[in-house]
């Protein structure tokens, strides 16, 4: 499952559509570490608080079943967002973009308005994009930090073009990030501004025996 974050304006996936396995990141150089990104741990436990806040709101839920089933990679797609929020907010910072709090009030004020009240909010994204309440400011955040990239960039993003524009400043941040992952989670890619599969050597194709001569 890959999702959200950015929501109803962008995910590095939708934008790649229109586009080293933890070397020196394992236990004995950064314990606890799910990821290194720019020299700073996003640790397991901060992830798993993450990925509670979504499992604790959908239990919550009247389709509680039926949303834990559908995100049953919920890790990997948390940890996606927890890296990409990081390549997002360089991308701005590189190009003088910043979300200020009253920004980010505005954003949720529109964004609840249009989704029919508060609760309404919280539940369309927990359904649709898996992003639990203590979220939403986060998610926000990044809504008002892409919107603003895109604009300093003259970016459309309803266009190919325009969504490239940001895709490649998205890239360069990345680059230049360094992002290291525990290869549990699988290994990120620059160009695709995504978390990859995990890589799982048992499970490779068996070797076909030769035929006798």
């Amino acid at each position: 499952m890959h999702r959200r974050r950015i929501a109803l304006t962008l995910t590095a996936a939708a934008l790649v559509a229109a586009s080293p396995l933890l070397a020196g990141c394992g236990a004995d150089a950064h314990p606890g570490a799910a990821a290194v990104v720019d020299g700073d741990r996003i640790t397991v436990s901060q992830l798993q608080e993450q990925v509670r806040d979504v499992r604790d709101a959908q239990r919550e839920s009247p389709q509680a079943d039926q949303l834990v089933k559908g995100t049953g990679r919920l890790n990997r797609a948390t940890l996606n967002s927890m890296i990409f929020d990081k390549v997002l907010a360089r991308a701005a910072k590189d190009a003088g973009v910043s979300a200020s709090r009253a920004d980010v009030q505005q954003a949720r004020s529109q964004a609840e308005q249009a989704a029919g009240g508060p609760a309404r909010l919280r539940d369309m994204w927990l359904q649709q994009y898996a992003i639990g309440p203590d979220q939403l400011e986060a998610t926000l955040r990044n809504q008002v930090l892409i919107e603003g990239l895109s604009a300093r960039l003259g970016a459309d993003r309803s266009s190919p073009e325009g969504q490239q524009k940001v895709v490649g400043a998205l890239q360069q941040a990345s680059g230049a990030m360094q992002v290291r992952v525990n290869p549990r989670y699988g290994s990120w890619d620059d160009e695709k501004v995504l978390l990859g599969a995990v890589e799982e050597p048992w499970l490779k194709p068996a070797e076909k025996t030769p035929e006798p001569a």
